[in-house]
């Protein structure tokens, strides 16, 4: 193998780079995009039980805002849950757009990977077809094996290049597709949140007076 990386060229070793940096975002977008770190299940559900029996303690809250994306976004609707209802939405469109942002981290890096990879290959496969050139120049085209190492360079480049672009495509598409669903999924249970809030949390009412009608 060590040999057949050698015959690419130098070009090889930039693309080794990208791809033990490729594999690295793919395990660590792997691991942090869990659906259980992301959306825990049944996370919604006990957030709106709280709201209608308005157990919603700041520590509660804190607690909720650390516990993983979805429950960053569902606090910041319990923080302004006595404001009107568009307020509301506008304070969890801006703390859904942070969340977004780290959902998708590295994810531009990832489709630069899958852009950049296939080009170094293509300049491998120019410097190889230079330097079979050269070696026409020099010796003829009667020596076939000054002539393979050009040729050899050229194809072994280019297949690297492939080889570290395919799957970066395929794995940027797929955590993009992921991330979209969670998106969805986070949206949902907001909106069923901000309907609760309509509902149930409402300021207290007023005191009967003494002598008021029973």
């Amino acid at each position: 193998m060590f040999e057949l990386i050698k015959a690419g060229g130098w070009v090889m070793v930039p693309i080794i780079a990208l791809a033990v940096v490729a594999t690295a975002i793919v395990i660590e977008r792997f691991w942090s995009l869990r659906r259980k770190d992301v959306l825990p299940a049944g996370l919604g559900e006990e957030v709106r039980e709280w709201a209608r029996g308005r157990q919603l303690d700041p520590s509660h809250i804190e607690v909720l805002r650390r516990n993983s994306p979805l429950g960053e976004i569902l606090a910041a609707a319990l923080d302004m849950r006595y404001r009107p209802r568009e307020l509301i939405k506008e304070r969890v469109e801006d703390v859904a757009r942070h969340v977004m942002h780290q959902l998708e981290r590295f994810m531009n890096t990832l489709g630069s990977i899958a852009s950049v990879a296939p080009l170094l290959g293509l300049l491998g496969t120019v410097f190889g077809m230079i330097q079979m050139f050269l070696k026409i120049l020099t010796t003829g085209v009667g020596d076939v094996n000054a002539l393979a190492g050009g040729i050899g360079q050229a194809l072994i480049s280019t297949a690297g290049g492939l080889c570290v672009a395919i799957p970066a495509v395929m794995f940027h598409r797929y955590f993009r597709g992921l991330i979209a669903e969670y998106v969805v999924d986070m949206e949902k249970q907001a909106i069923a949140l901000l309907d609760t809030i309509d509902e149930g949390i409402m300021p207290a009412a007023p005191a009967r007076r003494r002598g008021d009608a029973a």
